[in-house]
Order: C-alpha cells, then structure tokens, then sequence
C-alpha cells in the first residue's frame, strides 16, 4: 500500500490521508520511494493555482475534488523495468505529497531523468526533471529542497527585471518580502552595485524586523505604510497576491506604477481576480518561460549554470535567517501544510517532512 495526502481542491486547506495500492511496474517505469521533501508558502501557490496553471496535472488522484500538491525532494529509485535507471539511484526533484511515485523515465548522456510519462509530456519540462544527487547528506537534501526551487525563482524575476531594464523604475517593491522568494530576489537585485533603483521591503508588521535584519533592502514597510511609498517610477513584485493589499498600492502609486508582476499567491484567502485595480494591468510571471527564454539564447546549460551559483551564493549563509525544522513520517504533512496555508507559519522557519 501507498500513503499520500490528498488537498480539498476548492478549500485547500482541507487535507486527509489515503492508502492506495501500490500499481504494478509496466516495462520502462520505475518506482522511487521518498525521503524527504520540504514544505514552503510555494506549495501553497501551486494548491492555489492548481487549475489556473495546471499544477493538478502533474500527480493527479483520480479522486474527484481532490488533489496532490507537487512538492520538492529527494527520492531513491526502489524497484526499476527501465534498462536505463539502475535501483538505489537517488533523484531531487518534483514529486507528489506521498510515499511513491511512478515515473517512466529517459536518462540522457549526463545522467539526468526526464519523466516522459504520457500525462506530463505537454507540462512544463523543468518540473518533469530529475538530478541524480548520489550520497549527499541528510542536511544537504533538506536545505536543497527547501531553498532550490525558491531562490532559482528569486534568481529568475532578477534576471528578467535586468532583461526588461527594470522597466525603468526608479525603485522596485517586493510584496511579502518575508517569505524565501522575496527574500532571495531582494538579495539578487543588491547585488548589482551599478543600480539607479531603490529596493523596498513590503511585508507585515510582524516580520519587519526579520526583513530589516537581511540587510537586502534599502527601506521596508509594513502593508498599512503603503502610503508612504515615494511616487517614483515603480515596479511592483507580488508573491502574496493579496488584493487589497494590491489595490492599495496600485492606487497610491497610480501612472509611476510602470509593471506589476504577480509571482506567488501565498495569501491565497485574501485573493480576488475580480477586483478591479488602478493603472498597469498585472502581468503573471513563469519562471519556466523565463528558462526557456535563455535557453534559447545562451544555449543548453548557460542558464541552468547560472541558476546554481546564484542559489549556492544565498545558500551558503542561509544559516544566518533559516532554522531547518525536520518533522518525521508523512503523517506529519498535513500539520505544516495547513500552517503554511494559513499564514501562521514563521519565516525564518524551513520544514522538511522525512519518510527514512
């Protein structure tokens, strides 16, 4: 039998568990048990906008109304009918909130798994990879899950506002600059010491000090500081999609607002597409297409390669604003999930579930 953690795919923060049985390996698949994974505000993006982006599809529970939230981890290949993918094989990279999962994979000469599955093939192809990670450590697994998917999102919105010129903005605003995508962009825009732009931290009052402590900002103000915001040419980065506080600084900043990027939707219950906002039209970004974008320009690996060192450079003092909690058994999933989507989860706080 197999465990997962099914999500109420219109209250997602309604979960329960189901046992399935295991299915049997047809030639070319293989099974990879997991053993570990993280839980991020990203996992409730994808639970938020699984049927606007299609983030249902990637692992779907053949349950009407429920779904699996994608997550990212580690899993070891524990049963293979694929000549290519050898068992005890240990694979980072997208996988079901569950114990197992079935891929059919095609290993290319570098020694990287794609999963070629039918239902996937038309899904976007950074999520349908898998790196081997040999026999990293525990801790290594934990901080890559936790940190990987956030900070090359954080890396890719940075690149993109330089490919834009920053659309000429005299400051840029990172709304829910708490969270570990806010973050990390906030730190890849100060690292471009030649900037005429000023980067402002938005976030709630009681991550302020959190946020003023990365040292990444130039200023940060609580979502009720809206209006103090300078009326310069701006660019507005939202990883909450809270609506009013949208509104707010749509209709603060006016004409100055020159592009407003809609990245994350952690603030899922305060979201409203219906309500109608001042000035530029928000724009979603995906980060997918930004990697394809480069892709296409700098060749194969270019971008991949610059995507690693960026988040190896965050990584490496992560110790500084991140403590790793580990919570054991998936049964443990539903808790850290529901903290998650209920915004009551601390910032500087990373959770991992660990099956082994």
């Amino acid at each position: 039998m197999m465990q997962r953690i099914l999500v109420d795919q219109q209250q997602i923060t309604k979960t329960q568990t189901d046992n399935i049985e295991s299915p049997e390996l047809k030639e070319g698949e293989a099974r990879l048990a997991l053993e570990s994974f993280a839980l991020t505000a990203n996992n409730v993006t994808y639970a938020a906008s699984g049927f606007a982006i299609g983030y249902w599809k990637f692992f779907p529970s053949t349950v009407t109304g429920q779904g699996i939230v994608p997550v990212w981890g580690v899993a070891k290949v524990v049963e293979s009918r694929a000549g290519t993918l050898k068992e005890g094989t240990r694979l980072y990279g997208f996988y079901p909130m569950a114990e197992q999962l079935v891929i059919t994979p095609e290993v290319s000469s570098r020694g990287n798994v794609t999963d070629v599955a039918a239902h996937r093939r038309d899904l976007p192809a950074v999520y349908n990879s898998y790196v081997p990670v040999g026999d990293s450590t525990p801790e290594q697994d934990h901080l890559r899950a936790l940190l990987q998917p956030l900070l090359a999102t954080s890396y890719l919105l940075s690149d993109w506002l330089d490919d834009n010129a920053y659309f000429g903005a005299d400051q840029i605003i990172v709304g829910s600059a708490s969270s570990k995508t806010g973050l990390g962009l906030c730190k890849y825009l100060a690292e471009n010491k030649k900037r005429s732009f000023k980067i402002i931290g938005l976030t709630s009052d009681a991550n302020r000090g959190f946020v003023e402590g990365l040292g990444a900002c130039d200023s940060v103000l609580s979502y009720d500081e809206i209006a103090q915001l300078p009326h310069g040419a701006s660019v507005y980065v939202d990883m909450a999609g809270n609506a009013q506080v949208k509104s707010a600084l749509h209709s603060h900043l006016g004409a100055t607002l020159k592009h407003s990027a809609a990245v994350g939707i952690s603030h899922w219950d305060a979201f409203n597409p219906e309500v109608v906002l001042e000035g530029v039209k928000p724009e979603f970004f995906f980060a997918p297409a930004q990697i394809a974008k480069r892709r296409d320009e700098w060749g194969p690996g270019e971008i991949d390669r610059r995507i690693g060192e960026a988040v190896q450079r965050v990584s490496l003092k992560a110790s500084d604003w991140l403590t790793v909690k580990v919570h054991q058994g998936l049964s443990a999933a539903p808790a850290v999930y529901g903290a998650l989507a209920s915004g009551t989860a601390d910032p500087r706080e990373g959770h991992v579930i660990r099956l082994v």
